[in-house]
């Protein structure tokens, strides 16, 4: 049985259609990419499977289930943005949703504060994006679900708070569970990504393997690449740093603010530690940033 069944499904906001007569199926037991640039329909398809949003057309089933009260019980959802008041503890946020869901566990919690280097009584008005992200991700993966749903579970954050984010979510993962994962930063989560939903403009332009994708040769930032029409202009420069700018080339044109934070890092690294790579990355960027 599909985990995520879609039928029909639309959803505007006033005269704009954020979702068109959208169908698909999703089997269980994958981690699914859920891949777009800004504005194409993601958060709001994600709210519509977590129960968020309600005045829509069409069929959507969780685990053949319609949205309500049982779909809610199986699913756990890490938005975006904080829903969690900044007077509060991180204890306070741990008790909350323990007291909400009968398959969170607490003790795991707690554990995972320590690793995350988070104290309980840590106020979440004084923690940093990255602090704040692994918070939710406590609240999130310390739930027994079916399906785990993120959006954008890494924007924002720095390089190593990415990667505590990705090995939590990869070494915690319940056994048969399935997750939709939202997100820009293809580059970090292609290796783990086991199928792709691309969304534009409302509709869905791919519904892929992604070890199908890659018996066509390529990988699946390329594939985004080429269903987005994202042109590959860097390919005079080395691998690693063609990798790279291809990587903010393709950030550059689905999420600004978040490219011009991880450019200017990346170029003050290199600028740093490897010359030639700055230059040969300063070239590539130009070189991909005409139109």
């Amino acid at each position: 049985m599909s985990i995520i069944s879609v039928q029909g499904l639309s959803k505007s906001y006033g005269q704009k259609e954020v979702l068109k007569d959208v169908s698909f199926d999703l089997e269980g037991g994958q981690i699914i990419g859920l891949l777009g640039p800004n504005g194409c329909g993601k958060t709001s398809l994600l709210k519509i499977l977590t129960g968020l949003i309600h005045d829509y057309t069409g069929e959507v089933l969780i685990d053949g289930m319609p949205i309500g009260v049982e779909s809610k019980k199986i699913v756990a959802f890490l938005p975006e943005r904080s829903y969690v008041a900044r007077w509060m503890s991180a204890k306070d946020a741990i008790e909350t949703i323990g007291s909400l869901f009968d398959d969170f566990d607490r003790d795991k919690a707690y554990d995972f504060l320590s690793r995350f280097k988070l104290t309980p009584d840590m106020k979440v008005k004084s923690m940093s994006k990255g602090m704040q992200e692994k918070l939710l991700l406590t609240l999130t993966m310390c739930r027994d679900a079916k399906l785990y749903v993120m959006d954008e579970p890494m924007g924002g954050v720095d390089p190593a708070a990415r990667r505590d984010i990705k090995e939590t979510i990869l070494s915690n993962r319940p056994k048969g569970s399935a997750m939709l994962i939202s997100t820009h930063q293809i580059h970090d989560l292609e290796d783990v990504f086991d199928h792709a939903l691309m969304i534009r403009e409302g509709d869905v332009i791919a519904n892929e393997s992604v070890a199908d994708i890659r018996k066509s040769g390529q990988s699946l930032e390329e594939y985004y690449c080429v269903k987005h029409g994202i042109p590959n202009k860097s390919k005079s420069a080395k691998p690693e740093v063609n990798q790279t700018a291809q990587f903010l080339e393709t950030l550059r044109l689905t999420d600004p603010e978040e490219y011009l934070r991880l450019l200017n890092a990346q170029l003050e690294k290199l600028r740093l530690n490897d010359t030639e790579s700055y230059a040969q990355l300063i070239i590539a960027q130009k070189e991909g940033g005409k139109q």
